[in-house]
């Protein structure tokens, strides 16, 4: 399969089977994540991965809404950035959870990603201060999100480039990508 075509076939998932997930899938997402592009290679990037289902179930509630899922995943990867050492932290801890997302997919994984930057918990309090809470970790290390990781019993259709997606596309003195042929 093309990179293109893998990525058609990549979508969130937010229901998953409750199985653990394994070790050994899990190392590889970890892994492709700490190989993702950070800006100048400073790497601000420090990941929490959890799979033990009683603090699953916790995290499920570090949102109002949206994070619910994680309690039937069967792990979560926790995406913190250390705003010490670079300010685009960010920009780069995105990348890092892109890039696991990714990586769960190409495993035959479901995985979703869980804003956790600027969110408010069940409890009222900031999705970071309720996951600092759990974890102890300094105030330095900045939450940008949280990705749900799990099987599924399901797969979800592949997504298509519309002509809606193709107009927002924008080229100077050309006709809009739309109208042109794209594959």
């Amino acid at each position: 399969m093309d990179f293109l075509d893998f990525l058609k076939q990549r979508r969130s998932y937010r229901q998953y089977t409750g199985e653990p997930v394994e070790k050994e899938l899990l190392d590889q997402i970890v892994e492709a994540g700490l190989l993702a592009p950070s800006g100048r290679n400073i790497k601000p990037e420090e990941l929490i991965v959890v799979t033990d289902s009683k603090l699953l179930s916790q995290l499920s509630q570090c949102r109002k809404a949206g994070s619910q899922m994680l309690e039937g995943a069967g792990a979560c990867i926790i995406v913190l950035g250390d705003e010490d050492k670079t300010d685009v932290w960010i920009e780069d801890c995105s990348n890092v959870i892109l890039t696991m997302h990714y990586m769960a997919s190409s495993l035959g994984l479901g995985s979703c990603w869980i804003q956790g930057r600027n969110r408010v918990s069940s409890t009222e309090d900031s999705t970071e201060d309720y996951i600092r809470n759990i974890f102890h970790f300094p105030k330095n290390l900045r939450l940008e999100a949280l990705l749900s990781i799990g099987h599924i019993d399901q797969t979800l259709p592949a997504k298509e480039v519309t002509e809606e997606l193709l107009n927002k596309v924008h080229t100077p003195n050309e006709p809009p990508l739309s109208s042109r042929q794209v594959k």
